[in-house]
């Protein structure tokens, strides 16, 4: 049996965690494929002559394993986005990162264009201290162009020693290119943070981690312990600029605010990769009013958890539209030569809609009033659809990019926040709070 590890993920993580959705033990998918004809094989033979002339004639002896790597590399990028093939030490960077605490920037990346582009920087690191936002394009690292790489070679090359120095060339939105230093740390992902907000609890994920339920439950019962159930007016779950994590984590944190029903499943060409995820009686919050933050940097996990939310009328849903990323990536494992990142399946919402390429819509659109020195800069991340090579929406006509992810640093100058705090407390009013009508899609 082949151990395959199955992802959901909005780009390639660069001391972000990659966005991992399970483990599985099971034999590989293409094992029980139709067997290749006979024009495949004559392809894979054409494949050999050119290796071997490459080997024998190119002007300077060449780097045999890395014209492999190149090789393969290339054939599953020519899929979609997020297909790729991980050498030995990228899969054992992936396999630190998914535990919560590794070294690096602190950005999750993805590739536009031949561009490397922030999807976005993860609270409290590195890079995000150093100002880099979400849809920032880096063009050159430490002098380098990044054009012509892969987004594998563009993270190895951001990758370091912890507290060496390394200088990212920024293009944002006009302006001209600028350059950013920042010093590489060991990334400690509290992917959970908490704060009582007087009668409200707040809730921020910035990434679903190994340890993100576990922090979850401990910040509610902090806020249950800080508030008295009668003085508590609910809860806020931020998951605005969240790239994604484990889904075993997105389905615990969204069976934390819902008693039963379906929280997400699973389609793909094998029946090992259709599968449905259903809650468990009990939730941790009492039943109290919930109001999620999305914004076009929330993906993948963070897009299963606003959308059982959502479709089971357990929460509102605010802010501006997600990053759309509905497809799941299989981590398959290659011995001692590393593994394939492959996209298996796509994901579908309790009511059975793929967000491919669409994202999720809020039920509450707000947009955040930009100071004036970004309002002549892209404060808003394309998403998915953007993506060149992207799996297309199964609903035609149905795809959307483009949605602001800009954050306000001050929480006061926050309107998403803050219309949720007001909501809340009853000082402000509108129809979609709280959700109307019987849950549509419990079983």
């Amino acid at each position: 049996m082949i151990k395959k590890l199955s992802l959901l993920a909005a780009g390639a993580v660069l001391g972000a965690g990659v966005t991992t959705l399970t483990l599985e033990h099971r034999l590989p998918g293409f094992g029980s494929a139709v067997a290749a004809g006979v024009d495949t094989y004559r392809q894979l033979n054409l494949f050999g002559d050119v290796f071997e002339r490459i080997r024998s004639d190119y002007v300077e002896e060449p780097d045999e394993p890395a014209l492999i790597e190149a090789a393969i590399n290339g054939m599953l990028t020519s899929l979609d986005p997020h297909s790729s093939y991980m050498n030995a030490k990228s899969y054992q960077d992936m396999q630190v990162q998914t535990k919560g605490e590794f070294g690096g920037l602190g950005i999750e990346v993805t590739m536009e264009d031949g561009l490397v582009k922030v999807v976005t920087p993860i609270d409290d690191t590195p890079a995000a201290k150093a100002g880099i936002r979400a849809g920032d394009l880096i063009t050159a690292i430490d002098g380098t162009d990044v054009k012509g790489l892969t987004l594998n070679d563009a993270v190895d090359k951001m990758r370091g020693p912890v507290n060496s120095s390394i200088t990212l060339t920024v293009a944002r939105g006009t302006d001209k290119p600028f350059d950013v230093k920042i010093v590489r740390d060991v990334i400690k992902m509290q992917s959970v943070r908490y704060e009582v907000k007087d009668d409200v609890g707040y809730i921020r994920i910035s990434q679903f981690t190994a340890q993100t339920f576990d922090g979850l439950k401990t910040s509610i019962d902090k806020i249950v312990a800080a508030v008295p159930d009668d003085k508590l007016k609910g809860y806020v779950l931020d998951l605005r600029n969240d790239p994604g994590g484990l889904l075993d984590q997105a389905i615990a944190v969204s069976d934390a605010f819902l008693d039963k029903g379906e929280i997400v499943s699973t389609r793909g060409r094998q029946d090992s990769d259709t599968r449905r995820y259903a809650a468990k009686a009990g939730e941790l919050v009492g039943n109290k009013p919930v109001i999620v933050l999305i914004n076009g940097g929330s993906a993948s996990a963070s897009e299963i958890v606003a959308g059982a939310l959502q479709d089971h009328r357990r929460a509102t849903i605010l802010g501006t539209r997600s990053f759309g990323k509905g497809s799941v990536q299989t981590i398959i494992p290659l011995g001692s030569n590393g593994a394939i990142r492959l996209t298996t399946a796509r994901y579908y919402t309790p009511s059975g809609n793929s967000i491919q390429a669409k994202g999720i819509h809020p039920d509450i659109e707000v947009l955040q009033d930009l100071p004036e020195d970004l309002k002549n800069q892209v404060t808003e991340t394309k998403g998915e659809a953007s993506l060149k090579g992207h799996l297309k929406s199964e609903t035609e006509g149905t795809e959307a990019s483009g949605s602001q992810a800009y954050v306000p640093a001050d929480p006061k100058d926050d309107k998403q926040l803050n219309l949720a705090l007001d909501l809340l407390r009853g000082l402000q009013a509108n129809a979609a709070f709280p959700p109307k009508g019987d849950d549509p899609v419990a079983n």
